[in-house]
């Protein structure tokens, strides 16, 4: 798949998947790369190859009957409302959406219309793709009010108070949400994840008391998202498992966990990103966008906003509060040198007031929870990742980007049931500090922050 996103031109590239459905991960991404490695030289008719392909007695173009079969299993397997939706004026749930001068417009209408859902408001000027991106300085919706400034103006025209953004290849989904008093909520990819995550669940239990049989549940989450949906599903009592970041893991895992009996029924990660139920095996913005949809319009019906649902589950599960960033280092050597002095005498395991309980570092494969020392999920020597787990139960991840010259961190305090979000907000903030202070320091006073 070719895909450029919202990455900067030289960042241009495509998505490999298996025949299991999945991206690659090794060893066949290094089969493939060594392949390449052999046939550097470029074509120099590519023309006359395309033709000789396209008139090959083999050759077929299945976009149609791959779109045709793409939004009929989404009806069928995530569509639980439909009649409700066809029954709900747009008054009730006014949504505003945009493209982001990207693919999804099209697909993201295709899959209202499949839905039942009333037509969204369209931001007319982002509808339609454009790789320059006029009215955008990062077509990103993932950075915040400034990317969806023109969504904000449709929507306050329009009197809409919420709002679906795509990526440019859209397969990410950002949502904000306008209260009484007119302030917008960009909703986080932990938080959208929470809420994603938990109608997914009530949707499964609606089919098994209807008796449905059903196979056990399970939902997946990147290292470095939320922890939320693992206390939801302790509580709830359905399987939930950690992967490396990327869906290329996600997939191939909720795969694993099919062939072993499972029903994956949803898997997210920070970035916006959300794979629900099994229509496909990686993140997939225009399925979500629908599915939002549904859960906005159902949710409005029993008195709730999005920001009062997410609310309510933080009451009943606890409030999980993150904060992540990143700083630019483009010098390999202060990056190298960041993690040295994290892993010097055996790992640091204070960070000012608050212990360290556990540390795992998938550079080098080590976890201090397991008695062998072993980490479960896989090691990667060419990029640096370590998480800490501290006695108050906080999580903090440190690691480098694999396409961009960032040293990202995620840093996580899990409130309890009962403990106020003040508190754990203060919390996370004075961790937050002081991992920054204490763990990128004194390295990061010649970094870039964000």
């Amino acid at each position: 798949m070719v895909t450029a996103s919202h990455n900067p031109p030289r960042d241009n590239g495509y998505k490999v998947y298996w025949s299991n459905g999945a991206q690659i991960i090794p060893p066949h991404d290094q089969g493939i790369a060594d392949h390449i490695e052999t046939s550097l030289e470029p074509w120099k008719d590519y023309a006359s190859v395309v033709a000789s392909l396209e008139s090959h007695e083999l050759f077929s173009d299945i976009t149609d009957t791959i779109v045709d079969s793409y939004f009929r299993d989404m009806t069928a397997k995530l569509c639980r409302h439909k009649e409700e939706n066809q029954n709900a004026s747009q008054s009730q749930c006014k949504m505003v959406y945009t493209a982001m001068h990207g693919v999804g417009g099209d697909y993201t209408t295709k899959a209202f219309e499949c839905f039942g859902l009333p037509p969204y408001i369209p931001t007319a000027a982002q509808q339609e793709p454009d790789p320059d991106f006029p009215t955008v300085d990062f077509p990103n919706p993932e950075e915040g009010e400034g990317a969806l400034a023109l969504a904000m103006e449709t929507a306050q025209a329009n009197g809409a108070k919420l709002i679906l953004a795509n990526d440019p290849d859209a397969d990410r989904l950002a949502v904000a949400e306008c209260d009484d008093l007119g302030n917008w909520h960009l909703f986080t990819g932990n938080e959208l994840g929470t809420l994603l995550g938990h109608w997914q669940w009530r949707k499964y239990q609606e089919r098994e008391a209807a008796g449905e049989t059903m196979k056990p549940a399970a939902m997946l989450a990147s290292t470095v998202s939320s922890k939320q949906l693992k206390a939801i599903a302790k509580h709830e009592g359905f399987l939930f498992e950690e992967t490396l970041t990327g869906f290329k893991w996600m997939g191939n895992r909720a795969e694993a966990l099919m062939a072993s009996g499972y029903d994956v029924i949803f898997a997210f990660e920070q970035a916006i990103g959300f794979c629900i139920g099994d229509l496909i095996k990686d993140k997939d913005g225009v399925a979500a966008s629908a599915v939002f949809a549904e859960m906005a319009i159902s949710l409005q019906k029993e008195g709730f906003t999005l920001t009062s649902q997410l609310e309510a589950l933080r009451n009943k599960y606890g409030h999980f509060i993150a904060k992540d960033h990143y700083v630019i280092c483009r010098d390999p050597r202060i990056t190298d040198q960041i993690f040295a002095r994290l892993r010097q005498d055996g790992y640091l395991k204070q960070c000012g007031p608050f212990e360290v309980e556990h540390i795992r570092d998938l550079t080098t494969g080590y976890d201090s929870s397991y008695e062998d020392g072993k980490a479960t999920l896989p090691s990667d020597p060419s990029s640096h990742m370590i998480t800490y787990t501290f006695t108050n139960g906080a999580v903090a991840t440190l690691r480098t980007s694999g396409t961009e010259p960032k040293i990202k961190y995620y840093v996580e305090v899990a409130g309890v049931p009962g403990q106020s979000k003040d508190e754990v907000q203060d919390l996370v903030t004075r961790m937050e500090e002081t991992f920054v202070n204490e763990f990128l320091q004194p390295e990061v006073n010649g970094l870039t922050s964000a």
